[in-house]
């Protein structure tokens, strides 16, 4: 890959579940005044040396070489990695958009490959694949142990070839066997359609190249060029993406030139910071021009609501951030992935480098995300019957960064399981008739009661029928703290006709 090739990867979030990846400039130049330790490098030499020449079976200097790099981030944090040739090849496909496979998401539990999300519209769809699903075996071999690349090498293929997946379901006593056929990945960033009474809707599904412009052109067709009453942006089961895009995205619904995100790390150059200013993230994405990137006025005025959950990830988790601490938008939902550290991207030949943690990032009011998080201003669950995903969080990882703020660790693995919804919950469409959370939004934004699920509904409403007071209904919300440190305090407000009022 050459280096003008390189280049257009900019800034980029990746990672298992989606993560940030910028590019920070860092070089040799960074280790100066560091003397290399000559004595352990001697040592390493030593061992190298002890290994190719007595192993049992002949080993290249190639693979002992990739095999200690790739030690080298053994007890790293998860999202630092050595990208070989073939993973920065796949790298470079999927923040294009495109790759050949099925159309999924996926994370690790229990040493297994573990469905965070099919992508919309792809074969996994198609064929059933959900949320939660657990990847016991892949063309008959166990996947017990096996790497996420592993995973991911067996799973892409060829298009219109077959696959097996063995796949173990949440309430399922018997393991489900799926046959899926491998096509062209092309990852549809945005849709967007018209709800009843004029409330807009835009689904992200991924952070890509074309992202900011595709946003700007449906903004501008939506609802026939006529602005809407109200507007839902929906990042759930958003695994991040491109830098560039999320504070493109971001610009369109924010006042010029406000804080959209910082950076903070060990050396001068992790430390930046990113304002609104939609342009000058599309420069370096190939066939997008400034004339491309046109939002209406008033997408910077609608009354908007952001729908977040647990597989809101990285540069999601980036523009709910910045739209929630500018008082944009109300986020709405369940608690996000916890993605908040930087990577940068730093080659090491023309088709080979590392991935490596630099820097934390930091939402507009000093927030720090990494581990815990955006915590929703309304919470509710997936589905009335409770919530349907069950994906471990950042906090949940081996050897994951703690928070860089004050902000406690949210760290209990099974922390919703008391609102989890049955086994036989059935998957809804994003967007669809079915979509608890969707509509939930738009009672928030017309000022209609808002329901966590059906459960706490029913129970409101047994208490208010012994309440002979005639009380109007008030929901409470977690009060957030400017520094991003959690508050004992909450937040009330309460449902009457005209809308949603805070009461002091």
């Amino acid at each position: 890959m050459s280096t003008r090739k390189f280049g257009r990867f900019g800034l980029v979030m990746m990672g298992a579940v989606g993560g940030v990846l910028v590019s920070l400039g860092i070089s040799a130049v960074a280790q100066r005044g560091e003397p290399l330790p000559l004595r352990e490098l001697q040592q390493f030499a030593n061992v190298f040396s002890a290994i190719k020449a007595s192993y049992v079976e002949p080993l290249t200097d190639q693979k002992l070489m990739n095999d200690a790099i790739k030690g080298l981030f053994n007890d790293l944090d998860p999202h630092s990695a050595y990208l070989d040739p073939e993973a920065f090849k796949e790298m470079e496909a999927i923040t294009q958009g495109g790759f050949g496979g099925l159309g999924i998401e996926i994370g690790s539990e229990d040493g297994m490959p573990k469905v965070i999300a099919p992508i919309e519209d792809t074969p996994a769809a198609r064929a059933g694949i959900l949320s939660g699903d657990l990847i016991t075996h892949i063309d008959g071999k166990p996947t017990k142990g096996m790497t996420l690349s592993e995973a991911i090498k067996l799973m892409r293929g060829e298009p219109q070839t077959p696959i097996v997946l063995t796949i173990q379901r949440a309430g399922q006593d018997k393991p489900l066997m799926v046959k899926i056929i491998r096509d062209m990945i092309k990852v549809r960033s945005v849709r967007s359609k018209m709800l009843p009474d004029d409330v807009g809707y835009v689904r992200i599904a991924q952070f890509q190249e074309r992202t900011v412009s595709d946003l700007a052109r449906q903004l501008r067709e939506l609802g026939g060029g006529k602005a809407p009453k109200g507007l839902v942006l929906d990042l759930r089961n958003d695994p991040g993406g491109l830098l560039d895009a999320a504070i493109g995205v971001s610009s369109a619904f924010l006042k010029p030139d406000v804080l959209v995100v910082s950076t903070k790390g060990r050396i001068p150059s992790s430390n930046r910071e990113y304002h609104a200013k939609p342009v000058n993230y599309v420069r370096s994405f190939g066939g997008v021009s400034n004339s491309d990137v046109v939002f209406p006025e008033w997408a910077k005025t609608v009354p908007m609501v952001v729908l977040i959950n647990v597989g809101s990830a990285s540069a999601s988790e980036i523009v709910a951030g910045a739209l929630q601490d500018h008082k944009r938008a109300k986020v709405l939902g369940n608690r996000s992935f916890g993605k908040g550290s930087v990577q940068s991207v730093l080659p090491l030949t023309e088709d080979s480098g590392i991935k490596l943690t630099t820097a934390l990032y930091y939402t507009p009011s000093g927030r720090s995300i990494q581990a815990t998080g955006v915590e929703p201003d309304v919470v509710v669950d997936d589905t009335p019957q409770g919530n349907l995903f069950r994906i471990p969080r950042e906090a949940d990882l081996q050897h994951h960064l703690a928070n860089g703020s004050s902000a406690p660790e949210v760290v209990t693995p099974q922390e919703d399981e008391q609102d989890m919804a049955p086994p036989d919950a059935k998957m809804f469409e994003f967007g669809g008739k079915d979509d608890f959370q969707l509509q939930q939004a738009i009672n928030l934004l017309e000022g209609k009661q808002v329901k966590k699920n059906e459960i706490v509904a029913k129970a409101d409403a047994g208490a208010e029928k012994k309440n002979d007071s005639g009380a109007v209904k008030t929901v409470e919300v977690p009060a957030r703290a400017s520094d991003g440190a959690s508050t004992s305090g909450v937040e009330r407000y309460r449902f009457t006709p005209e809308g949603m009022i805070k009461v002091d």
